[in-house]
């Protein structure tokens, strides 16, 4: 079956309430595909949490106390499930992965996973890079003055190592401005952070983000675990704003030496981020705009709607994470 000029029903499930008003990364992945999809001219339905609205697709609300194949509409082609790895699906069907799993869980074999990394810590080859619809964001100023660094996403997680991105900044004497958290957090064991060449915004939406990225020299993303995909970094290259983190996960895979620099050792990266000047912004936004945009991530995703469709399985076995990460958080070298 050659799908390029059918349209096409999908179902996007998702156990999340959309659309995503600040942090949400999933919850804004799954729009702007279904999104995009649509404007592809195809129907979209979604089917999401309680809460949940949308102008361009119809929305059922998923109830998790009943079977999920009695809430899939019958005409649909394909369903697309994501992270649900139980499930009674009798219709073609794929599950993107978003996150990590633990080394003994067995994932679907119909299972896509955001980025080739990703895939292949779990001896898969079936991925399909994040995108977002770069529409949602205000036009960057390529030419706007720079000063400082921001790190984006969610500080309180341990992994993403607010910590040492304070440090690098602090050692290399520039400020640091925190998009996703709070001086003060309880999750955090009563955190309190004193360093007062860091200020923090808090959860930010995508105007208020645009404005601290838009005048920032680059990201700080030194995180302590393989990220799967990472959307700070691609929001953060859309605005001319190089990456200067760890060489795990995706990190190595989207942040080539053309758009930012890697190391495991904090005094590297503190050497880095004082010459951020050197990274070209116009060629971090294209990279970011063509790369890593909702259309092309929708063109993908309909390659292997178009595989399931015909009876294909995306995986030749169950994917499993083949190593797990001892110990718990990545080695960091300062």
């Amino acid at each position: 079956m050659l799908i390029q000029n059918k349209k096409l029903h999908i179902v996007i499930e998702l156990n999340a309430k959309i659309p995503a008003v600040k942090y949400g990364g999933t919850e804004r992945v799954v729009w702007d595909l279904g999104k995009a999809l649509t404007e592809k001219g195809h129907r979209v339905t979604f089917l999401v949490a309680e809460g949940s609205f949308c102008d361009f697709a119809e929305v059922r609300i998923l109830n998790n106390e009943m079977s999920l194949q009695a809430q899939i509409p019958d005409d649909a082609d394909v369903v697309h499930l994501n992270a649900r790895h139980q499930h009674d699906v009798s219709k073609p069907y794929l599950i993107t992965i978003h996150g990590n799993s633990t080394i003994d869980t067995l994932l679907d074999v119909q299972s896509v996973f955001v980025s080739q990394n990703h895939a292949e810590r779990y001896g898969s080859s079936s991925f399909v890079h994040n995108g977002l619809d770069w529409r949602n964001y205000p036009a960057p100023d390529l030419k706007a003055t720079k000063s400082g660094f921001h790190f984006l996403g969610r500080a309180a997680w341990k992994v993403k190592n607010l910590k040492s991105a304070i440090n690098i900044t602090k050692k290399a004497n520039e400020k640091l401005e925190v998009l996703g958290g709070y001086r003060f957090n309880l999750k955090m064991g009563w955190r309190f952070t004193f360093d007062t060449h860091v200020s923090f915004k808090g959860m930010v939406d995508n105007h208020q983000k645009a404005k601290y990225l838009q005048k920032s020299k680059g990201l700080i993303f030194p995180v302590l675990w393989h990220e799967p995909f990472g959307l700070a970094l691609i929001e953060s290259l859309y605005y001319g704003c190089p990456v200067f983190g760890t060489p795990y996960g995706s990190l190595a895979e989207i942040i080539t030496k053309d758009f930012g620099f890697l190391s495991d050792k904090e005094d590297e990266l503190v050497a880095a981020i004082k010459n951020a000047s050197q990274y070209d912004a116009e060629k971090c936004h294209e990279y970011a705009k063509n790369k890593f945009s909702a259309q092309v991530m929708a063109d993908e995703y309909l390659k292997l709607y178009e595989k399931v469709m015909n009876g294909e399985k995306l995986n030749n076995t169950n994917p499993q994470l083949k190593e797990a990460d001892q110990p718990r958080f990545l080695p960091y070298y300062s």
